[in-house]
């Protein structure tokens, strides 16, 4: 299976993946050398992923996106009163658009859950929608945060993230942001686990495929 997994950072949610050929992109090259040595045997494309959606999408059997997040996030609730004033960044709605009119295979587009009433509905899994054009089934996920470190197999304390990240000399990202960036692997696993059982005909509106928690 020709996974194409867009804005990887760390690789979070490819963590659980299994028997996929992977192209990963992300634009950082600091954060795409992390990638690749969690995931040696993946291609990584260190350019923008947004583009990179335009020019390959038909090249691939499964489409992941993570477009950036903070212009999203509830957390500009309280950031607007410090000053911070932004508009949302609406690469988010271009790709959900893009592919739900063109893609002819299954894709899922993750993102935190918005301080606005989202414009087209998601699924809600934890702290992430999903847009995707195919049914997710729903998912337990774990009390509280679910930050994982893309190598280890088990979730370990936030802080054991941080002093394992500083093995990559020179790397100035915030760290915490790195892995906060990361959606928690099961999930990765459940929605690839959805795409490849899924047998009904690919959806063309998301309002028929909404399922609430």
């Amino acid at each position: 299976m020709k996974v194409l997994n867009l804005y990887a950072g760390i690789g979070g949610n490819r963590k659980l993946w299994d028997n996929v050929e992977v192209t990963a992109v992300e634009i950082d090259p600091q954060i795409a050398e992390i990638y690749q040595d969690f995931f040696p045997d993946d291609k990584i494309e260190v350019t923008d992923a947004h583009q990179y959606l335009l020019d390959h999408f038909k090249n691939f059997d499964f489409i992941w996106s993570s477009p950036p997040c903070p212009t999203h996030s509830q957390a500009n609730n309280f950031l607007f009163p410090q000053g911070v004033i932004r508009y949302p960044d609406m690469k988010l709605y271009e790709e959900i658009i893009f592919l739900s009119r063109y893609s002819k295979k299954p894709f899922c587009v993750e993102n935190v859950v918005s301080y606005y009433d989202p414009l087209i509905k998601p699924y809600k899994i934890g702290r992430h929608y999903f847009w995707a054009n195919f049914y997710i089934t729903s998912l337990k996920t774990p009390e509280g945060p679910t930050v994982t470190n893309a190598r280890q197999s088990t979730r370990r304390p936030r802080d054991e993230h941080l002093r394992q990240l500083q093995e990559y000399h020179g790397f100035d990202c915030d760290n915490r942001t790195l892995l906060a960036n990361c959606v928690y692997p099961p999930i990765g696993k459940h929605i690839l686990d959805c795409a490849r059982g899924n047998t009904v005909k690919l959806l063309t509106e998301y309002t028929e495929a909404v399922i609430h928690e």
